[in-house]
């Protein structure tokens, strides 16, 4: 039987939940009831040669909760006038709700909504976007509205994500809820508090004016008259970026190696010192430019991503050689 029954109706008001649509509808308040859903009924033919199925069909729809059926008399020429279902209707969200099992979860996001209409305004176009991730994230969704509000009140805070100290708020809170914080920060921060260079959360910090832990250098002395520190010799050093970037060391060539083994059995070399490279990602070590004035070697993986991590490096450092990634 392809006439759509209760299950089929059902299953319209199901979609249009899942894609976030009834939820919609609190914050752009649309009224969307009374609904007309997709009615397929019975055919003449049906009617001669299924009337009794035809019926059954006719006396569930009548029978079903929370939608109105439309009737049209219908008259057959074997049947005689028949009354049939011409339209379904589902006349409130109230009988949808009903109906989907989903009123706990509507007026959860209906709190929601009010409770963002109330402080901020301004993020309800990322909840009618986004309103079943926002039920997802409703037992959150207080904190949330916290850390924007004090982002508001001190845009580009200049201290680090974990020393954010608000009641309620734990340390990681921040952290661990960056990619939906962006979304929410981008429409309540006024532009100048945004830096729209920085994108991705791994950037999150830059983009709304924290501060970055620093990034860390280790390399080796590969020369024992070289006195990086004194009273050690070939020392093993870590050092951020920072710090390294100002070393004035009497070093004429250096070695960057991805492997740790390979970093930490590396041979004396004169003048020479070996970096512990850190795969993609040569924006710290690109701060240090006394590195211009020694030449490079670099040895990777022989592989794609050896080689992209050497077209990376090429790219801060352009005289930069590979060894021991030819054939």
């Amino acid at each position: 039987m392809t006439w759509t029954g209760p299950k089929e109706l059902k299953a319209q008001l199901v979609r249009l939940w899942e894609r976030g649509e009834l939820l919609r509808d609190v914050v752009t308040d649309n009224a969307r009831f009374p609904l007309r859903l997709t009615l397929k009924s019975p055919g003449s033919t049906d009617i001669t040669d299924r009337f009794n199925e035809v019926r059954a069909w006719a006396a569930e729809l009548a029978a079903t909760n929370s939608i109105r059926v439309e009737w049209q008399e219908v008259r057959h020429r074997v049947q005689g006038t028949q009354k049939l279902p011409a339209s379904v209707w589902v006349e409130t969200m109230e009988n949808a709700l009903s109906w989907l099992g989903k009123r706990r979860e509507w007026e959860c996001f209906s709190a929601l909504v009010s409770a963002t209409r109330q402080s901020h305004p301004a993020l309800l176009p990322w909840l009618e976007k986004r309103p079943l991730q926002t039920l997802e994230l409703s037992t959150e969704w207080p904190r949330l509205l916290t850390v924007v509000t004090w982002l508001v009140a001190h845009p580009r805070p200049g201290i680090y994500l974990r020393q954010v100290d608000l009641p309620g708020v734990h340390s990681k809170f921040i952290e661990a809820h960056r990619g939906v914080l962006a979304g929410l920060l981008d429409l309540a921060l006024p532009v100048d508090a945004v830096d729209h260079s920085k994108n991705g959360v791994s950037q999150f910090s830059a983009r709304y004016g924290f501060l970055e832990k620093p990034a860390h250098i280790r390399f080796r002395v590969l020369d024992p008259t070289i006195r990086a520190i004194p009273g050690s010799v070939c020392p093993d050093v870590t050092l951020d970026a920072d710090s390294f970037s100002r070393l004035a060391l009497a070093v004429q060539r250096v070695f960057i190696t991805e492997n740790e083994i390979n970093f930490l059995a590396f041979p004396p070399v004169c003048d020479a010192i070996v970096i512990f490279g850190a795969g993609y990602g040569w924006d710290a070590l690109a701060r240090s430019h006394w590195l211009n004035k020694c030449s490079i070697h670099y040895w990777g993986d022989i592989d794609t991503h050896g080689f992209g991590i050497l077209n990376q490096l090429r790219g801060y450092f352009g005289h930069v050689d590979s060894f021991l990634m030819d054939r």
